[in-house]
Formats: C-alpha cells, structure tokens, sequence
C-alpha cells in the first residue's frame, strides 16, 4: 500500500490529475475496510449475557446467530446496509422437521437483534426488514404422511415484519381468506412495501423517476402507495 501511494503521488505530482487524488482516497478506504473486519468479526469480547440473548449458535462462525451479532457490529461502525441470508425455505418435501429447524435457527437470534439495538439506542434509525420473495400453499405437496410432506410456491400472500427505522410497533396489515389462499382485506403490494421502505429511509419513490419513450420507470414501477398505517 505505501509503495502503491508513492506511485500515486509522483504520478500526481507530474500530471495534477485530480482523478489521481480520486484513486488515491479509494485505496486508502478500501485499506481501512479491509484492515477493520478482524475487529468487527471478532466477538470473544462480547458479554456472555449477550451471546446467551442470541442463543447458543452465537459463537459458532457462519450461523444465523452469529451473523445477526456481527450485523449489529456493524451497524454500530455505521456500515449503511447489512444483508443476511438464512437459505433452505423451499420445502417440498420434509416439511415438519425442516421448518422446526429453521424456526429455531432464526427466531431467538432475530428477536435478539432487535432488542439489542433497541437496548443501545440503535432502532430508532435502524429499519429491520424481515421476509423472503413469496409464501408457500396452505396445502400439502408431496407425500402426505405425519412426518413428511411439504409446500409449493405460493406468492398470492405471504407475510414480511419490519421493526425501527420510523415503523409503528404491534401493528398489523391484511388479512387473508380461512385457507390463506387470497388476500380478502387491505393487501401490501411489493411495490407499496418498497415505495414504504424507501419512505422509512427518507427516500420519496416518486422523485427517482426516469421518463423514457412515454414512460416512467423508477423503482415502484408506475404504482407504488405508501403504507401510511405503518409509519409513526
């Protein structure tokens, strides 16, 4: 890296190029990046309380419970945007012991982040964002036995929870028929969720518009409505 920077600076020093001075700050952020995350992933200093309020795969690298810690690490270093994943929903089959697994690998950990943010005066500009892209069949797929069957793709409704970030707290929107098949009241299309979370984050969906040939792309597509029973 200082070889790299005197490079730089005979290179800028000859040309005055301010797009040398551009490469320059880059290299030296991209430097800090990479030098931060032994701290960040480092979690052998965190209070035992707090890796109990995980639970118990806190300590465990690559765990859904370790990545919600480490988001939290994050976010207190002001990282703008953290993204966790938790992949295997897609049970078509072995539906009873997979969802049970899965369940317990996300809810205490997810609950856990929350509270901790809110316990450090985090949640207040923090959205929490919690969903995946579609829902499954309220009926089986597959074999149908005690302990195994499964559920296809369902995007007619689904549920998705958000928390922090200006969200308003125990509140519930929609509702489905008695075979959670279609949406029979109030229904949150994705483009009114994105249109809401771009809100949250101080965004207006409607000034991100770009008129082309007659027509106007932005990210809410031409709807989008904001879902004002959400916000506080």
């Amino acid at each position: 890296m200082d070889g790299i920077n005197e490079l730089h600076q005979i290179a800028y020093q000859r040309h005055l190029d301010p797009a040398i001075e551009s490469r320059i700050a880059q290299s030296e952020m991209a430097f800090r990046m990479q030098a931060s995350v032994p701290e960040v992933a480092d979690l052998s200093r965190e209070p035992q309380h707090v890796l109990d309020a995980y639970g118990p795969d806190a300590v465990k690298p690559g765990t859904f419970a370790a990545n919600c810690l480490l988001a939290r690490r994050l976010l207190e270093r002001d990282v703008r945007c953290v993204q966790l994943f938790h992949k295997g929903w897609d049970q078509h089959g072995g539906l009873p012991g997979g969802i049970t697994r899965q369940c317990r690998d996300v809810d205490q950990p997810a609950a856990a982040l929350v509270a901790d943010l809110k316990m450090r005066g985090m949640l207040d500009d923090t959205l929490v964002v919690f969903g995946g892209e579609f829902g499954r069949t309220a009926y089986c797929q597959g074999k149908l036995t005690p302990t195994n069957y499964g559920r296809d793709h369902h995007p007619r409704c689904f549920s998705m929870w958000m928390a922090g970030g200006g969200v308003k707290g125990g509140t519930s929107i929609g509702q489905t028929d008695e075979y959670s098949y279609n949406i029979v009241d109030r229904p949150v299309h994705v483009h009114d969720l994105n249109a809401t979370i771009m809100h949250l984050l101080g965004i207006d969906h409607e000034r991100l518009t770009f008129r082309y040939q007659g027509r106007r792309f932005r990210l809410t597509d031409v709807e989008g409505h904001l879902v004002h029973e959400i916000i506080a």
